[in-house]
C-alpha cells in the first residue's frame, strides 16, 4: 500500500511542477502581474523642462523617491533626497534661464476668405461662388456641380487672391455593415445600427481637382483623366507662393502609383511634378514623407525606388531629383524634423550599425545633399529621444528585450555625451522568477535573409522537460511586431499564459515592413503566406538549440490580422501547427476594410481573393480551432468570422466559437476571452482538461 500511496503523491506532484492546468498554475497565473508589478526602479524618464536644456524628474527607489535635478548646459547631474533641498536648487537653476516670451497663438486662418480680404468664397445648389466682403456682388465660378458630383469645403485661395482650388467629389452609394446589439445596457430589447465601410472592389467617393479664375468668366482648369484615373484619395492641395500653380497628391486606387501633380495656371495644362510608381503596391500610408521647402523650389520625397526606405530631394519646379539624400540597405523608419535653416534633416532609422538587430531605432542627421550623415545615439539596443523645448539637448533612453533602458543626456549639435542620466534597476524583477525574453535568430525558406524573433519561458521553467509551443502571430505587411525594447509584461496574457506550462514565441517573416522591399512586397497578392515557411523554419532551428522545445505541440494565437493569420496556419501548415486561437480575425480579404486589403491585395478584386480566403478554405481544416468575435466590431466587419463559422459547420469541422454581446475590436484581450484561450491550449497542447475552480 505504501508504494500506492507513493506513487499517487508523485502523480499529483508531477501534474503541479509540470503546470498543465491545475489550479495551482492558474492562481500563479493570475497572480502574476501582481507579483511583477512595480519591481523595475527607473525604468523611465518624465523631464519636467525648466526652459531652456534645464529640466528635473522624479526616480521611485527600492526604499523611497529621489529628486534629479540636470544642468543640461554643464551635464551635470544631482540628486537629492530631501524635497526641500531640491525645491531650493531647482528654483535657483530656473531662475539662471532666460526664458524667451511666449509667442501667441496665430489668429485661426479663414480658409474661404481670399488672402487680400476682398472676396470670400462659398457654396450655393453644389457650385463654388464667391462674394465681395464689402457691398453684394456675388459670382457663380462653377456651374456643372450637381447633387452627386459637388464642389465640396476643400478649397485654397492663390496667395495672390486670383485663383481657387477646390475638389469636386463624386459620391456613390457606399456600402453600410448592418449592427445588431443584442444586449444593450440600457433597455432590455436589441437595437441596431449601420455603419459606412467601403470594402474591396466596392464603389468609393471620387475627388477631381479644378482651379477656377476669381472673376466673372474666368479660366476653369482641371486634370486630364488620364492622369488621375482610378482614384483612391486626393489631398495635400498646396499653391506655389507665387500662385503660379497649384499642387496636390494623388494617389491611384490599388496603390500601384502616388503622385504630386502641378495645375500651372498660365495654360492650365496638368503635369506630373513626382510619378512614385511599382509594379506591386506603394505603401502610401506607412513608407511615405513629403516636405516642400525653400518655397517650393525643392521638394523632401520618401522612396523604396532602390529597393530601400529612403530620401530623395527633388527640384520643385522642373520634378527631377537633384540627389538622393540617404543611401544603404537599411530604412529611414521616421522623418523627425527638417530645418530649411540648416538645410539638416534629422530622422530615426534602423539597419544601418553593423552587427546590431536590424529593427533597432537609432537617430541621425544628414544634410539636404546627403553629407554629413551623422548618428546621434550610441548603444547596441533600440533608441527613442526627448528632446528639450530649445532643442539643444536630448534625452536618448535605449533597451533590448534583454536589457533595462538606459538614459543618457547627449548634445543635439553633434550627439555628444553631456552626462549618464539612469540606468534601471531590475534586481526585483528578476528576484521574483521572472525571465527576460530570449533573442533569436535562423535563416528564412530560402537561407537569404535572417528572421528574428523571442522566445519567452516561463518563471519555473525546467531546462529538463519538454514544453509545449505558442506562437503570438501578427503579420501584417504595414509593420515589424516583434518587440525590441524592454518590457516586463508582453500583453495579450501571454505571460500568464507562459505560467501555465508554455513556451511563447513571436517572429516577423517575410512579409513584414521594415526589412527592404523585397522583404515587405513578398506579401503583394500572398496575404495567406504569412511568412509560414520562415516561422516554421524558425522554430525548427530554435528546438534544435532548445530540445525542451516541444514542436510535436506547437499552438498560434492572434487578432485582426493576426487572427486571419492563425486561423490560415490551421488550413495551410495543419502539419505542423496542432491548436489555433483566432480573435476577430479578417478571414476574407473581400470582406474587410477597402484601403488596408487593396493596398496588398491590389484592385481590382481577382480571383486570389477568393484562393486565400479562410472561409473559402475552411474544408481544410487541421486541428483545433478556437474563434472569438465582438459582435460590434466596427475595425473588422464581424460577419467575416460569422462566414468562417457558417463554412466550418457546412464542412462539418469540429471547432470553438464564442460570441461577445456588444463586445468591439479585440475582445480577445479580456480576461475572460484569455482564460478560455488559456483553457483551450491547456486542452489542446497539454491534453489535461483544465482545472481551473
Amino acid at each position: 500500500m505504501s508504494r500506492l500511496f507513493f506513487w499517487i503523491a508523485m502523480c499529483a506532484l508531477w501534474s503541479t511542477v509540470q503546470g498543465q492546468g491545475t489550479k495551482a498554475d492558474y492562481e500563479r497565473a493570475y497572480s502574476l502581474r501582481g507579483q511583477i508589478s512595480g519591481k523595475v526602479f527607473k525604468e523611465r524618464i518624465s523631464p519636467q523642462w525648466l526652459g531652456g536644456p534645464h529640466f528635473w524628474y522624479q526616480n521611485r527607489l527600492r526604499d523611497g523617491r529621489e529628486w534629479v535635478l540636470v544642468d543640461g548646459a554643464a551635464g551635470k547631474r544631482q540628486a537629492f533626497s530631501d524635497k526641500a533641498k531640491f525645491e531650493k536648487a531647482r528654483d535657483a537653476l530656473a531662475a539662471k534661464v532666460d526664458l524667451p516670451p511666449k509667442p501667441e497663438k496665430p489668429p485661426r486662418k479663414d480658409h474661404w476668405k481670399s488672402p487680400d480680404g476682398k472676396w470670400r468664397a462659398f457654396l450655393r445648389d453644389h457650385n463654388l461662388w464667391i462674394r465681395t466682403t464689402e457691398g453684394e456682388e456675388e459670382i457663380q465660378l462653377s456651374r456643372d456641380g450637381k447633387e452627386q458630383d459637388r464642389y465640396e469645403g476643400y478649397l485654397r485661395w492663390s496667395p495672390d487672391s486670383r485663383y481657387i482650388g477646390i475638389v469636386r467629389r463624386k459620391r456613390v452609394d457606399e456600402r453600410r455593415v448592418q449592427y445588431v446589439e443584442s444586449s444593450p445596457s440600457k433597455q432590455l430589447q436589441p437595437k441596431s445600427f449601420t455603419r459606412v465601410y467601403a470594402k474591396p472592389g466596392d464603389k468609393i467617393p471620387t475627388h477631381t481637382v479644378h482651379v477656377f479664375e476669381a472673376v466673372k468668366d474666368g479660366k476653369h482648369f482641371t486634370v486630364d483623366p488620364a492622369l488621375v484615373k482610378d482614384p483612391f484619395e486626393t489631398r495635400e492641395l498646396k499653391w506655389r507662393p507665387d500662385s503660379s500653380g497649384l499642387l496636390f497628391e494623388h494617389i491611384e486606387r490599388g496603390f500601384g502609383a502616388h503622385r504630386v501633380i502641378e495645375i500651372p495656371v498660365a495654360d492650365g495644362k496638368a503635369r506630373t511634378l513626382i510619378d512614385e510608381t511599382a509594379e506591386t503596391f506603394v505603401f502610401v500610408f506607412g513608407n511615405s514623407f513629403r516636405r516642400d521647402v525653400n518655397d517650393l523650389k525643392e521638394i523632401i520625397w520618401r522612396s523604396e525606388r532602390d529597393g530601400w526606405n529612403h530620401l530623395y530631394l527633388y527640384d520643385g519646379v522642373t520634378g527631377k531629383v537633384k540627389n538622393q539624400i540617404t543611401k544603404g540597405q537599411w530604412v529611414v523608419r521616421e522623418v523627425v524634423e527638417v530645418d530649411e535653416d540648416k538645410r539638416q534633416i534629422t530622422f530615426r532609422a534602423a539597419g544601418r550599425e553593423p552587427g546590431q538587430d536590424p529593427y533597432y531605432l537609432h537617430t541621425y542627421r544628414v544634410n539636404f545633399d546627403g553629407t554629413g550623415l551623422l548618428r546621434l545615439t550610441e548603444g547596441d539596443g533600440t533608441h527613442s529621444t526627448q528632446v528639450s523645448p530649445d532643442k539643444t539637448v536630448f534625452i536618448d533612453t535605449w533597451s533590448r528585450v534583454d536589457l533595462p533602458p538606459r538614459h543618457a543626456l547627449r548634445r543635439v549639435s553633434d550627439g555628444k555625451l553631456l552626462c549618464e542620466l539612469e540606468t534601471a534597476d531590475a534586481k526585483d524583477l528578476y528576484a521574483t522568477g521572472w525571465r527576460h525574453a530570449e533573442r533569436f535568430v535562423a535563416k528564412d525558406r530560402d537561407g537569404k535573409f535572417d528572421i528574428h524573433g523571442i522566445i519567452c519561458r516561463p518563471s519555473n521553467f525546467d531546462p529538463k522537460k519538454k514544453y509545449p509551443v505558442v506562437e503570438v502571430i501578427y503579420a501584417g505587411p504595414h509593420g515589424s511586431f516583434v518587440p525590441k525594447g524592454w518590457r516586463s509584461r508582453y500583453g495579450h496574457w501571454r505571460d500568464e499564459l507562459m505560467e501555465l506550462g508554455f513556451i511563447t514565441v513571436q517572429i516577423d517573416g517575410k512579409g513584414t515592413n521594415h526589412r527592404g522591399r523585397e522583404f515587405q512586397h513578398f506579401a503583394y497578392k500572398n496575404i495567406n503566406d504569412a511568412g509560414f515557411p520562415d516561422r516554421i523554419k524558425w522554430m525548427q532551428a530554435a528546438a534544435k538549440k532548445y530540445p525542451y522545445m516541444d514542436l510535436s505541440r506547437v499552438g498560434i494565437y492572434g487578432g485582426s490580422a493576426g487572427g486571419q493569420n492563425a486561423m490560415a496556419a490551421m488550413l495551410w501548415h495543419g502539419e505542423f501547427y496542432k491548436a489555433a486561437a483566432a480573435d476577430c480575425g479578417c478571414h476574407d480579404n473581400r470582406m474587410d476594410k477597402v484601403w488596408w486589403n487593396e493596398q496588398w491585395m491590389d484592385y481590382p478584386v481577382g480571383p486570389h481573393y477568393a484562393e486565400q480566403s479562410n472561409t473559402v478554405n475552411a474544408h481544410r481544416l487541421q486541428g483545433a480551432l478556437l474563434l472569438t468575435v465582438g459582435e460590434l466590431d466596427t475595425n473588422v466587419d464581424p460577419a467575416s468570422t460569422y462566414q468562417v463559422v457558417n463554412a466550418l459547420i457546412k464542412a462539418d469541422k469540429d471547432f470553438e466559437f464564442l460570441m461577445f454581446p456588444g463586445g468591439g475590436h479585440g475582445v480577445g484581450e479580456s480576461r475572460y476571452a484569455a482564460r478560455k484561450r488559456m483553457d483551450f491550449f491547456v486542452r489542446h497542447l497539454h491534453g489535461v482538461e483544465p482545472r481551473t475552480k
